[in-house]
């Protein structure tokens, strides 16, 4: 059975590599970016919740985090809910709907204000009757050629796409027309671009549900 090729940072890659070989999946990591932590400086005054958007946030977020961990904290997915944890944070609420999904719940929880602590590169949510401040924490910087497990790996693996920044860069790399690959949501499916040989969406944006995706591909070729 062709393997999956796992393109997301550490260490978000090892977690995404476990969870497709107990599916009984090959996968092989090739991470297309390199992250690091990022200087910021917290509010003055304590925010009124706290939005994550992903688990590096949490693990990169430095000294910082120490002065929000009592303020409620809105997570997208529960990778990110469980760095959070780990970071001191208490009062955690947790959707895999995306980032738009959880921004509203916030709202209708009453939230009028949020402090989205974000990657440099980030898509900024946006919802009426909410004030959105941000903090940048943590950059991914893109790798300048295509890793060599990743060489070794194509054609013949399904390639993960688990944001649409992962797969324009993955795109701009690669020859789509012989590469079959599996997107995270509809809009990493559309920075992906046209001429692959296959394509899948994932259901749901989570990690589960993305393997489920590219294990069909892979099984269409077995």
């Amino acid at each position: 059975m062709p393997a999956v090729l796992v393109l997301r940072p550490e260490p978000g890659a090892t977690a995404t590599v476990s969870a497709a070989r107990a599916l009984g999946l090959e996968a092989i990591a090739a991470p297309l970016f390199e992250v690091r932590a990022l200087d910021w400086i917290p509010p003055t005054e304590p925010p009124e919740a706290v939005l994550m958007t992903s688990a590096q946030a949490a693990r990169l977020g430095g000294t910082g985090l120490a002065l929000l961990r009592d303020r409620p904290l809105y997570a997208v997915g529960e990778a990110t809910a469980a760095a959070a944890r780990h970071a001191g944070f208490t009062r955690i609420l947790v959707g895999d709907a995306g980032v738009d999904a959880v921004v509203a719940r916030a709202a209708r929880d009453g939230v009028r204000s949020l402090l989205h602590l974000a990657a440099r590169e980030h898509r900024a949510p946006t919802i009426i009757g909410m004030t959105i401040e941000r903090r940048l924490v943590y950059a991914a910087e893109p790798v300048p050629a295509l890793p060599e497990a990743a060489r070794a790996a194509l054609p013949r693996a399904v390639a993960l796409l688990h944001s649409p920044r992962a797969a324009a860069l993955f795109a701009s790399l690669v020859d789509p027309m012989a590469i079959r690959i599996a997107a995270i949501s509809p809009a990493a499916r559309d920075a992906a671009g046209e001429g692959w040989r296959a394509a899948a969406i994932a259901g749901r944006p989570t990690d589960a549900s993305l393997l489920a995706a590219a294990a069909k591909l892979c099984n269409h070729e077995a």
